[in-house]
């Protein structure tokens, strides 16, 4: 499994857990908003920070991405 992969399994997990929902509520939300492009592209400065940093940079992704897709 590359990097990137299990950077991105790991933000879906600490997403999942920080909001305490299951992992296809987490799963349909990072598909939806599209948030797995945004840690491609930002996977550089996002795997150096810690967990609680990631959770609240997507929380801040998706919250300006929902009135675009509603």
């Amino acid at each position: 499994m590359s990097r990137t992969v299990e950077f991105k399994v790991f933000c879906l997990e600490a997403y999942k857990n920080a909001h305490q929902i299951n992992g296809a509520a987490a799963l349909d939300a990072f598909n939806k908003y599209g948030v797995f492009d945004y840690i491609n592209s930002f996977y550089d400065v996002l795997h150096s920070t810690g967990q609680q940093y990631i959770v609240e940079d997507i929380d801040l992704y998706i919250k300006a991405r929902q009135p675009l897709l509603q």
